[in-house]
């Protein structure tokens, strides 16, 4: 089975830079998508022919959103966190019959840090949400996380250190969610794999020259660790300023 995550920063224009010629090379049997910046309506996705669509829309126009492209069919279908509305459409849960799949958009804490405390307070429920998931069957979680965990996950390390995606609390909670039972999957078959970063920002020649972060992930519940075949980078990947991430893993 063959998952792909990919912040499109907004579905239109990625549309416009060659989307379909991925997605159909792919061929993907799930397919993840954050950032849709769009409203229902928006946009026609009907040649994605033998895929099921889900999408949770941000209330404010142009910004955020969530979508699932899938050939498998859920068992249900949720739309963000089961005690709060997330009017930003940044969580969308199917459920399968081996397996929850959790496609999700990580708040930002801006470049003030003034987010930093809702970021932080939403990191703790989420991971109370996926916890109570694991509870019942193995979870898939993928998207934009908007941390870079570690120093190999960041090139300038040391100039970002205390930056927004790259605070010490901000990275103190992914581990803690690792340690909670779950396993971010590039680094669990290349562990000490340098330059490999799924972000660049828009200045001029920064991803000519590879200064990115990793920000863009699958993790899984720790029981599926034999399940695993593959996780990449697919970092030639363009139409956005993030690129896509796959997960090969057995059938569940």
């Amino acid at each position: 089975m063959k998952l792909v995550s990919w912040n499109v920063n907004g579905l239109r224009a990625c549309v416009n830079k060659g989307f379909h010629d991925y997605f159909r090379e792919t061929a993907a049997d799930i397919f993840c998508i954050q950032e849709t910046k769009l409203q229902e309506g928006q946009i026609n996705m009907d040649s994605l022919e033998g895929y099921s669509q889900y999408w949770n829309h941000a209330i404010k126009k142009g910004y955020s959103g969530t979508a699932v492209f899938t050939k498998l069919k859920p068992l249900s279908v949720r739309y963000g966190l089961e005690e709060d509305q997330e009017p930003e459409g940044r969580i969308l849960t199917l459920e399968f019959d081996g397996f929850y799949l959790v496609n999700v958009y990580t708040p930002n804490a801006r470049r003030d840090l003034s987010k930093l405390p809702y970021r932080l307070e939403w990191e703790d429920r989420f991971c109370a949400y996926l916890l109570e998931l694991d509870a019942r069957k193995p979870v898939i979680i993928c998207g934009d996380l908007n941390v870079a965990h570690r120093e190999i996950d960041i090139k300038n390390a040391k100039s970002n250190r205390g930056n927004s995606g790259f605070t010490d609390e901000e990275r103190d909670k992914m581990t803690r969610l690792l340690d909670a039972g779950f396993i971010d999957t590039f680094r669990h078959f290349y562990p000490d794999r340098t330059d490999a970063y799924s972000w660049w920002s828009y200045m001029p020649k920064v991803r000519e020259r590879n200064i990115g972060w990793r920000i863009d992930y699958f993790l899984v519940s720790a029981r599926l660790k034999s399940h695993l075949i593959d996780a990449r980078i697919d970092c030639d990947i363009m139409g956005s300023d993030h690129c896509p991430v796959v997960l090969e893993i057995a059938d569940l």
